[in-house]
């Protein structure tokens, strides 16, 4: 479904292909713009009661498009190192512990798209060190590890939820 919230999300996928070019300005629109759609876009839907399954789904996949090339890009002009990607994407990889789980257990059916409070923060996060690095800023190593306990916090705000959510 094509709905104003969802081409927001779609947008932050050409804006990533703004960090092909290593020019700084464009560089920081991007991110800028990136972080505009995506704390608007969720408002948007709930506002004009067009909120969907499939809006739920690419929100956070635009996100995480964004944060991948854009790191992609990063790594490839040496500017970031592989350790500091894996902890910047470790959230991810709670998610599909997650998801495993849920697929495992027969309870793939009760999950319920929506934010999360550690995947927002996480996400904040994520385009705060883009900026730095984009402006070779320092970013100081355990930064880097605040991910790792935001993904294993995400991991939990997700078990929370699904014992709210999932039939007696």
């Amino acid at each position: 479904m094509l709905t104003l919230s969802n081409g927001l999300s779609f947008f932050r996928a050409p804006l990533a292909l703004l960090f092909l070019q290593e020019n700084p300005s464009w560089r920081l629109a991007a991110v800028f713009l990136a972080m505009l759609t995506d704390s608007i876009d969720g408002y948007l839907a709930r506002r004009n009661r067009s909120t969907s399954r499939f809006g739920a789904i690419l929100d956070p996949a635009m996100d995480k498009f964004f944060v991948f090339f854009s790191l992609g890009a990063l790594f490839l002009e040496g500017k970031i190192a592989s350790w500091q990607i894996a902890t910047m994407l470790s959230r991810d990889f709670f998610l599909c512990l997650y998801g495993l789980y849920m697929v495992t257990a027969g309870k793939w059916k009760n999950i319920v798209f929506k934010a999360i409070r550690w995947g927002k923060a996480t996400t904040a996060l994520q385009f705060i060190i883009l900026i730095g690095m984009i402006f070779d800023i320092p970013i100081p190593w355990y930064t880097f590890f605040a991910f790792i306990a935001m993904g294993w916090l995400a991991f939990v705000e997700l078990f929370q939820i699904s014992r709210r959510t999932s039939p007696a």
